[in-house]
């Protein structure tokens, strides 16, 4: 398991194994989520297994509960939260892979959430757009 402060991810399926896919597990001990952006080459699709969270994709806001699914496609801005009192975990797939398992590699290293640095996000193949989702 690899630390991003308020959660820890487990590598489940890797690029190598996969012709490309990558799937991590995230799993949240606080609330909170990553800073809102885009990728640029990759779909990204999440499937949550326990908690609450909140995800918007574009427009459009949704709150998950266990077993929903939701697709981010490549180029939308999407944001999300884990906003439950209780321990919440998800799955994201990340299709094509790109540099999505670099990035994690790279930032679980400081065990904190990944920092809001530009350069950084564009370096693995997406752009940062703004603030993690507010909480209320």
């Amino acid at each position: 398991h690899r630390g991003l402060g308020i959660s820890v991810i487990a590598f489940k399926v890797v690029p190598q194994d996969s012709s490309g896919l990558l799937i991590i597990e995230n799993t949240f001990h606080a609330k909170g989520g990553p800073a809102r952006h885009l990728h640029f080459e990759q779909d990204e699709w999440f499937y949550a297994v326990e908690g609450e969270f909140i995800i918007e994709v574009g427009q459009e806001r949704i709150r998950m509960n266990p077993g929903d699914s939701l697709m981010a496609p490549r180029r939308v801005p999407h944001v999300w939260a884990h906003i439950g009192d209780a321990r919440g975990r998800m799955l994201i797939a990340f299709m094509p892979a790109g540099q999505m398992e670099a990035f994690f590699r790279e930032v679980t290293r400081a065990d904190a959430m990944p920092p809001q640095d530009p350069a950084l996000w564009r370096a693995h193949g997406m752009e940062l757009l703004g603030p993690p989702l507010a909480l209320d």
